[in-house]
């Protein structure tokens, strides 16, 4: 095993060994790291549902556009751990050198001297290390689960706070309304700070403002300060003062199209970062974000299909991700039309119905999988394959997503279009076969 992987394997044992939503603890060992979090560049705070990697991966190429140097924290990893803490460099930011990784967790992990903690509080405590040593002109700092009590929102005054939209996720943790989320979420808005706010909900929407007035947060919201759309294959950014006439997004999907707007009204709101127009669009047609509507044009699990079939890939596992997918689909039978085939793995915690509900009438067949190296316990094969028959789909299981394309080549008639999904887990897994560093399966 390697050092770094031996390192995890420790972290992962730490107590509490549950997400624990507090700060606390962070706060504690901060101090005791005399405040990484206050020696960062200019932070720009991203929260959200669904779109929160999107905007993310927007904006560095933005900034590296424009000859900026930004770190970036993300979360989870699809195939190694060091993807999370990427570190600016004079080629841009690029995943953490594992040696270094794991230097700085061993330094937190003594400083932290056996106090209770938990893997993303030390994990997140040595990315702000990392950052804090490593000079770079901005901090894009994604915030993992909420945003409240999250431990990235130890950062006191960020230059931007980003929320994108939100739907029902994580519902054991947040709650189970639109309101109760969109409460934890908000709660990164700072006094002062100018806040960007994707398309939501009325509901959701209410809850931000709300807290948005509570503490003094100036709001950029789309649809009211900014808007963002689609006009004869040309990107198009507006604004009281200012137009802009861009290319396309290189992402796919129509959803890309609100992401890319919340994220060009964050990079201007961080005026003294000095992105121009030229970076925007730069950044628009350079961004590259692994296993969002991904096309795997070639490889091993290719292979297993027929020549003229398409394999997609995206991460997406709750119902507002479900309902950008279904219409990123529907987009592509409008270009060229031909069966579309769901290869689908989940966790056992997320809404699998309201998840395969946004495909009814656009995906012929669904075959089910399990999730390999989950840190959780996903849904079993044979269980989501029965929910999905429950909602009127034609769905059986299989033992691996290469069995399921194996199916699916023998199932099909004529050229198919194939989208793998429901899982940030299964998506890492499914790039790990595809560069040879996952086992594969029957």
């Amino acid at each position: 095993m390697a050092r770094i992987d031996d390192i995890l394997t420790r972290l992962k044992r730490l107590h509490p060994l549950s997400i624990d939503l507090s700060l606390g603890r962070i706060e504690r060992l901060l101090a005791a790291m005399d405040h990484p979090e206050q020696r960062l560049a200019p932070v720009i705070h991203i929260a959200g549902t669904n779109g929160k990697g999107s905007v993310t991966a927007y904006l560095k190429a933005m900034l590296e556009a424009a000859g900026k140097r930004a770190h970036v924290y993300t979360s989870p990893h699809l195939v190694r751990f060091n993807e999370r803490i990427q570190i600016a460099g004079r080629d841009g930011a690029k995943p953490i050198d594992e040696d270094l990784l794991g230097d700085l967790l061993e330094r937190v992990e003594a400083i932290n001297a056996g106090a209770p903690i938990t893997f993303f509080e030390i994990t997140t405590a040595a990315a702000l290390l990392a950052f804090a040593e490593t000079p770079a002109d901005a901090v894009l700092l994604e915030v993992g689960l909420g945003g409240r009590l999250d431990t990235t929102n130890v950062v006191a005054k960020p230059a931007v706070c980003v929320i994108t939209p939100i739907s029902i996720d994580h519902a054991e943790r947040l709650g189970g309304t639109l309101a109760s989320i969109a409460f934890e979420k908000a709660g990164i808005l700072k006094p002062g700070v100018p806040a960007v706010i994707a398309q939501q909900p009325d509901e959701v929407l209410t809850v931000i403002e709300r807290r948005a007035a509570e503490v003094g947060a100036p709001l950029v919201r789309k649809g009211q300060e900014f808007d963002a759309f689609r006009q004869n294959g040309r990107f198009i950014f507006q604004r009281e003062d200012r137009l802009l006439d861009l290319p396309l997004p290189a992402l796919v999907g129509r959803h890309q199209v609100g992401n890319a707007g919340v994220a060009i009204a964050a990079a201007l709101e961080a005026r003294p970062l000095g992105i121009d127009e030229a970076a925007l669009a730069r950044g628009l047609t350079e961004v590259r974000w692994p296993a969002r509507m991904q096309r795997l044009a070639s490889g091993p699990l290719k292979d297993l299909l027929g020549a003229d079939d398409e394999l997609w890939l995206d991460g997406g596992h709750n119902p507002g991700a479900g309902v950008a997918l279904a219409e990123t689909l529907a987009d592509l039978e409008e270009r060229s039309s031909r069966p579309i085939w769901l290869v689908v793995g989940m966790m056992g915690q997320k809404d699998s119905a309201g998840f395969l509900g946004a495909f009814r009438g656009i995906a012929e067949q669904i075959i089910t999988v399990p999730v390999p190296d989950a840190h959780d316990v996903p849904t079993d094969a044979a269980v989501l394959a029965s929910k999905a028959r429950d909602l009127g789909f034609q769905a059986e299981p299989a033992a691996s997503v290469e069995a399921a394309l194996r199916r699916i080549r023998t199932l099909k008639r004529g050229p198919a279009r194939v989208l793998i999904c429901g899982s940030l887990y299964l998506a890492g897994h499914v790039l790990a076969l595809q560069d040879g560093t996952a086992v594969q399966t029957n």
